[in-house]
């Protein structure tokens, strides 16, 4: 004898000891080991698993991304508009050319001595203060070297030898570039936040016989849900009415749909299909599958790219050895030179400090990688995170699953054959009958019919549970269903239909067979276009399905797809992935159902598709295909391929401006003004490189 305990929702035998799990659970241990097996490898690839660790599943951990705590900066921007972010600089800029004016063209006898010094503080004041209140807070941390200290060493040096309007100038492009960082971070941050989470925040709750729309989290168990046609289901819960008839290719990645009975559990994510159904809810929206899959996987994203890491590490060594060499050549000098000047030398090092802050080098990276964040997100393609990007330039073998990435989950007829009858009459009868159905199968016949069902009468129908339907069409006996209905009233039919992969629909007609629907889950239209594209670039292709292998066969047949599998199981698939792992391959694995969640947690990329997608499988993902197109995935890879190499040419062109400069301050060949370009002038460059991609068309 068993019993269950519903707290646990395992299975325990006479003795006590536990027998089984629950499909649902089992999917969750598969998510939970693949989590923590990416997790741990990417801890090990780099140090900045904790510097980065999401706080929350999809928002945090790209607002996270924008700009780690440990490059000092924070573009986010706050809530200011754009004309207030300049509104410092202007104010600056302003002053400083009547500054200019007064002393070189239209000379003032009061602009002088301190009259002349409180002006140029005046015009440093609003985008210097800022900076030095930066560096201390800075310093407070423990960062001591950063390029808030260098740009306030600079500037106020620069005051110090009476170069006013040069120390003005300095910060005042500085802070001009800050702004354009911080609108080009905007930008990407806005296209990201379009395509976020696409789970139902309400649902509508019955309460007192009335209707009333309730935030999913706060719907506590026990209540009733009323779900409407076309609706996801956001919790957990028990079927009230009758029967319902529901899309799972999203939970289960199963193409049939699934008809519930009354009492039955319906899941989160569940899509009702037909009439308006209640359902009562059994677990708290925190406690839900979904919720569980999401808590095991939030801390699989929002990872650094590796050059981006690269550069960070680069710039914390770097930064304290420029400042060691300004003093450098600010003092060393002294020791060799008879005529030596000290503003002269300090002019040097501090036009020196000026070129070698690594911002150029800081931000343009992450903004390269923000640049093609940005395209994705203009393509339909959720990229949760700047290392994606690299892993999709350098994908080798692209693994997809069936329903859902290459077909619609959708039941379509594919073919119809007669038998002593006309093609029209069959699917005339066909369709009358099975307009007193609720089955999906039945309403894609409907569908074929385009109406000329309504032109009959139909009476006495019956429904044979597992076997299909009876009834009198036009004085005719109708049988339609599945082999056995013919089985089981001893009518024979055609052996082919036995072997055929695909739902088919059998009919009989006053005991005579008369033909059959074949019924099929419908390819998507680009779906083919999208093998081709990836074979173009060579990239092998895999299928990975639950349905039956003859299925499989037949679709990766039609669109030439290397290898497909069938019959898997969601733990056979993670087996097939891991298989391809040991061949050392870069791979991404594109699914949609929350069985396909472990096997995404598993590859190098994981890929979602985001529209019919379950929620889980969207949140576990690296990549959200939202738009669910197959094409989107050698978008996605072109894309990257294209981010890398504008991130290479950011670095290139800031080594090669700052090395030259360095080298011509360091000789007394270059003023502020050169140093200035070398630094804003770079990082302004490199941000319209990384604006360049998201104009570009994939």
């Amino acid at each position: 004898m068993k019993n269950t305990d519903p707290k646990h929702k395992h299975t325990y035998d006479a003795q006590g000891k536990m027998t089984c799990c629950s499909q649902e659970e089992k999917i969750n241990k598969m998510a939970d080991k693949q989590v923590k097996k990416k997790t741990k490898k990417e801890s090990c690839c780099s140090n900045e698993h904790d510097d980065t660790k999401a706080k929350k599943i999809v928002k945090d951990q790209h607002n996270h991304d924008e700009h780690s705590d440990d490059d000092g900066h924070d573009h986010s921007g706050g809530n200011q508009t754009t004309f207030q972010m300049f509104l410092p600089a202007v104010i600056s800029f302003v002053l400083l050319l009547i500054a200019i004016g007064f002393d070189n063209y239209f000379p003032q006898t009061w602009f002088t001595g301190w009259v002349r010094i409180s002006w140029y503080v005046v015009a440093y004041a609003p985008v210097g203060f800022p900076v030095i209140k930066e560096a201390f807070e800075s310093i407070r941390k423990g960062e001591i070297f950063s390029e808030f200290l260098l740009m306030s060493i600079a500037t106020i040096g620069a005051f110090a030898i009476g170069e006013y309007p040069e120390g003005v100038a300095v910060m005042l492009f500085y802070a001009v570039g800050e702004v354009f960082q911080t609108l080009a971070v905007q930008r990407a941050k806005n296209n990201i936040k379009l395509l976020l989470d696409q789970r139902p925040d309400t649902a509508t709750v019955i309460k007192e016989g009335n209707t009333i729309d309730k935030k999913a989290a706060e719907i506590v168990i026990g209540e009733i849900i009323q779900l409407r046609p076309g609706e996801k289901l956001a919790l957990d819960g028990k079927l009230l009415s009758d029967n319902a008839s529901l899309n799972t290719a999203a939970l289960t990645g199963e193409s049939k749909p699934d008809t519930k009975q009354k009492g039955e559990t319906v899941l989160a994510g569940m899509i009702n299909l037909n009439t308006v159904v209640q359902v009562e809810v059994t677990t708290a929206y925190t406690d839900s599958k979904l919720s569980k899959i999401l808590e095991m996987v939030q801390d699989a994203t929002a990872k650094k790219a590796p050059t981006e890491l690269f550069i960070r590490k680069f710039a914390k060594i770097y930064t304290p050895i420029v400042v060691f060499l300004a003093i450098c050549i600010c003092l060393v000098p002294m020791i060799f030179i008879e005529n030596y000047i000290f503003n002269d030398w300090l002019y040097r090092a501090l036009v020196f400090l000026v070129i070698s802050c690594p911002c150029a080098l800081v931000i343009s990276i992450p903004l390269g990688y923000f640049g093609g964040i940005g395209a994705a997100s203009k393509n339909g393609i959720l990229v949760k995170g700047s290392n994606f990007l690299d892993i999709m330039a350098s994908i080798q073998t692209v693994v997809m699953d069936k329903t859902g990435t290459l077909t619609k989950g959708v039941f379509k007829v594919q073919k119809v054959v007669a038998v002593d009858i006309p093609e029209a009459d069959l699917i005339k009868f066909t369709a009358a009958l099975e307009t007193k159905s609720t089955h999906p199968v039945g309403t894609a016949i409907i569908e074929y019919a385009k109406g000329s069902e309504k032109e009959v009468t139909v009476t006495d129908v019956e429904e044979i549970a597992g076997h299909g339907l009876k009834g009198n069409v036009e004085g005719k006996e109708i049988l339609a269903g599945n082999v056995k209905l013919m089985k089981k009233f001893n009518i024979s039919y055609d052996a082919e239909i036995d072997n055929t992969p695909f739902t088919i629909i059998v009919i009989a007609i006053n005991q005579k067979y008369a033909g059959y629907f074949l019924i099929a889950d419908e390819i998507k239209e680009d779906a083919k276009t999208a093998i081709e594209s990836l074979h173009k670039i060579n990239i092998k292709t895999v299928m990975l399905s639950g349905d039956k292998q003859a299925v499989a066969d037949a679709v990766a047949k039609e669109l030439n797809i290397d290898q497909a599998y069938g019959d898997l199981l969601p733990e056979n698939k993670v087996e097939k992935v891991e298989e391809l792992k040991k061949q050392n391959l870069k791979i991404a694995f594109v699914g949609d159902g929350v069985n396909d969640a472990p096997v995404v947690a598993l590859a190098d990329a994981g890929i979602a598709m985001g529209g019919l997608g379950s929620d889980a499988t969207i949140e576990t993902a690296d990549i959200v295909i939202q738009n669910d197109q197959p094409t989107k995935i050698f978008t996605a890879i072109n894309i990257g391929k294209k981010t890398k190499q504008i991130v290479y040419q950011n670095i290139g062109l800031a080594f090669a401006v700052k090395a030259v400069v360095l080298v011509l301050g360091a000789g007394g060949l270059a003023t502020m003004w050169e140093a200035v370009f070398a630094d804003v002038g770079v990082a302004l460059l490199a941000i319209l490189n990384a604006v360049r991609i998201q104009r570009m068309k994939f």
